[in-house]
């Protein structure tokens, strides 16, 4: 069984090429393109990875991986931070904040599918 992914990415051509390129390595895509149903989508598939956009409208995808660690049915899954924010310390604050790994933006896809291969394991 394909393994589920919620793609947490405010930016549609970056949420499309996630999904795509998650796609076409043959996961399950979940798309949301804001942060207020993220946490409630996640509840309802049971994903077994969140790339979450930290930088979102609204709310921000570092309060939702916070909020996702607290939570009984969300803190087990790992998430994949991805954001433009690459500034010294953001990786650190970010991961104490619960995310399992960390990409900054612009993504390339080798990298990407290797962090997502490192948090599913077989």
């Amino acid at each position: 069984m394909a393994k589920r992914i919620l793609v947490v990415e405010d930016n549609d051509l970056n949420r499309k090429l996630f999904c795509d390129v998650l796609k076409a390595n043959g996961f399950e895509v979940a798309p949301v393109g804001d942060g207020a149903t993220a946490l409630d989508t996640a509840r309802q598939l049971s994903p077994d990875l969140i790339i979450m956009d930290i930088q979102l409208p609204e709310v921000s995808g570092l309060d939702l991986i916070e909020e996702a660690k607290r939570d009984l049915h969300l803190r087990s899954i790992p998430v994949l931070a991805v954001t433009a924010y690459a500034a010294k310390g953001d990786e650190e604050r970010i991961r104490a904040a619960g995310a399992s790994g960390y990409l900054a933006k612009p993504i390339s896809i080798l990298p990407f599918m290797n962090a997502v291969k490192e948090l599913l394991p077989d």
